[in-house]
């Protein structure tokens, strides 16, 4: 298919304006990748839209994902079939999502939370920024830590705390080198991932139990099964869409001519398909008799004990490369939202690489306050992405709708750029969302009196923050659009 037309980087007519990454970088994928947030100047451009495939996918087959799956049964009470009619659901409209904005990467040619400064101007951007370098950097990492550290503990009868050590330091050494060698490393890690998985999933779907219905003695399984669909929907797309303000990280050095749809396709099957399979394997892995997890498990565990010895041991060392190849991204674009904070961490060209140092080292101390209680922390934690991400997504597909895709690159980094409007809007769209919040840490009024509804937060989150924002913004975003055309 030919190339889309989109519009070429123009940096280089604005000279100061647009602070363009320095240093020699190109293809090298040992080199450590120089700068931060800088744009990316057409010739260090390079790679094609397939490498999102694996780098959205190696960091989606993880036990992580396979937990989404477990979830919706043993936590909402949902039944078998539909628990993987709603995670299939949820993982196509969360993965749809990292697909649109990997189309922005070549556009613009800067991170995700620095592109969104064109909705929520320079100062109102430190709100999705703030909360995305907290999540990405520190509240991701710690999660696939833990589950990775159990995992490698287990495999090689380590201590917690020595396994522990063992993850943390490769994962900030490859976030650490930097884009390219982060690609490179998910492209290696792919087929020992996807096909172990897959087998290991094939195994429990044959050991399971696809008959079981909906279960009303389950935590939170007081919304019928309607609400546990809803629920199950929620967390699939939480976790998906969780990747969404990373996705112009890593496709911002392909060259502005890359095919849209290429794009598009590359990243959105890239998160879908291990999610997909995961998910579905997860849903299955909850019924299979014997899997209960007690109080002594560790969470990786459960999906163990069913496999037999050699698959067990190839599984438990592929959840422990799961997580590190999903915490290399949350480091890194982690230090990439910290960064659009305006923050200066060491020299320019360094900057970047000092601050993966930093959250590894923050991380690692969540993580190991994470280890008792993991799987209820993993649920409440997974249901809070989602309050604000998807009013964040309501403000910036609006934004770009509004401006047809003109943007005018001196915009994302103008300290000047001053807008409430985006900041407003989000949280305009989290506030009105709380009376749909349903979890263990708080039920909303409208959960406690329409408890079939589930959790449709993520809907009215959305909705809100989008409607708020073009009342606000339209015409704003609108005259921005026809100048940046000019």
């Amino acid at each position: 298919m030919a190339a889309e037309s989109v519009p070429v980087g123009r940096a280089q007519e604005f000279g100061a304006d647009v602070p363009i990454r320095e240093g020699d970088y190109g293809d090298r994928v040992m080199a450590v990748e120089p700068g931060g947030i800088e744009y990316i100047a057409l010739a260090e451009r390079h790679g094609t839209p397939l490498k999102l495939f694996w780098t959205w996918n190696s960091p989606n087959w993880e036990f992580a994902t396979m937990f989404l799956g477990v979830i919706p049964i043993t936590v909402f009470g949902g039944g078998f079939w539909p628990t993987v009619l709603a995670v299939v659901i949820g993982s196509a409209l969360g993965a749809a999502s990292v697909g649109i904005l990997s189309t922005w990467g070549p556009r613009f040619g800067v991170p995700q939370l620095v592109q969104s400064r064109g909705a929520f101007g320079y100062l109102g951007n430190f709100l999705p920024a703030g909360l995305n370098a907290l999540t990405a950097g520190i509240g991701w990492f710690a999660v696939n830590t833990i589950s990775g550290t159990f995992a490698l503990s287990t495999l090689a009868h380590l201590p917690f705390q020595v396994a522990l050590i063992i993850i943390v330091l490769v994962q900030v050494f490859v976030a650490f080198i930097g884009h390219n060698f982060i690609h490179q490393f998910e492209k290696v890690a792919f087929p020992y991932l996807a096909i172990v998985f897959t087998i290991a999933t094939l195994v429990i779907l044959v050991q399971s139990n696809p008959g079981v219905g909906f279960n009303p003695k389950a935590p939170v399984a007081f919304g019928g099964p309607l609400g546990a669909f809803i629920l199950a929907i929620f967390v699939a797309f939480a976790y998906g869409a969780g990747w969404a303000p990373y996705s112009m990280d890593y496709a911002r050095y392909l060259p502005p001519s890359s095919a849209s749809r290429a794009v598009f396709w590359s990243a959105m099957l890239g998160v879908f398909v291990p999610c997909a399979i995961l998910e579905v394997g997860g849903a299955a892995l909850a019924t299979v008799a014997g899997t209960a997890w007690g109080p002594t498990d560790s969470p990786t565990d459960q999906l163990v004990k069913p496999l037999p010895g050699i698959l067990a041991g190839l599984t438990l060392l592929g959840i422990a490369l799961g997580a590190v190849s999903a915490n290399v991204l949350n480091i890194y674009s982690g230090a990439m939202s910290f960064l659009a904070l305006g923050v200066r961490i060491g020299s320019l060209h360094r900057q970047r690489a000092i601050v993966a140092v930093v959250f590894g080292a923050i991380g690692y101390l969540v993580a190991r306050a994470g280890e008792v209680d993991a799987g209820h922390s993993y649920e409440n934690f997974l249901l809070l992405i989602g309050y604000w991400i998807t009013p964040f997504l309501g403000v910036i597909l609006t934004d770009y709708w509004l401006r047809r895709g003109q943007y005018d690159e001196r915009e994302f980094f103008d300290r000047r750029h001053a807008t409430v409007a985006g900041a407003l809007a989000m949280l305009a769209g989290i506030v009105v969302s709380i009376p749909f919040w349903n979890q263990t840490l708080w039920h909303g009024p409208v959960v406690d009196a329409l408890p079939q509804l589930g959790d449709l937060s993520f809907i009215v989150g959305f909705a809100v923050a989008a409607l708020v924002y073009f009342a606000l913004a339209g015409r704003r975003a609108t005259a921005a659009a026809t100048a940046a055309a000019r």
